[in-house]
């Protein structure tokens, strides 16, 4: 799994909206593709994106492509992020002493 790809999928609307739709409920191709004004092909797409990132997972039963979230598709951007909030966390609760500190001081 590549975190860019992964970024690259959620940076698109659809995507992330056909990600948040199979990540409740295993839909078909066909049941996607009637959720949206754009072609089937235009869902095609998307869903072959969404997959190359390893996102989602296609299986065919009988006639129909069944496509549903990849439980551990997000852990990377999950973990790259974890990072961050860390980050942001020790920020605020600087910025919370100092307030605290001036506040205080006044």
């Amino acid at each position: 799994m590549n975190l860019d790809s992964v970024f690259g999928c959620l940076a698109d609307p659809t995507r992330r909206d056909i990600l948040q739709q199979v990540a409740a409920k295993e839909l078909s191709i066909g049941e996607i593709a009637a959720r949206y004004d754009l072609t089937f092909a235009a869902i095609s797409k998307h869903l072959k994106i969404l997959e190359k990132a390893q996102l989602v997972i296609k299986q065919r039963r009988g006639k129909q492509q069944m496509v549903h979230m990849n439980p551990q598709s997000l852990t990377l951007a999950q973990d790259y992020l974890k990072q961050y909030e860390q980050l942001l966390n020790d920020r605020f609760d600087a910025l919370d002493t100092y307030l605290k500190v001036t506040k205080g001081g006044t």
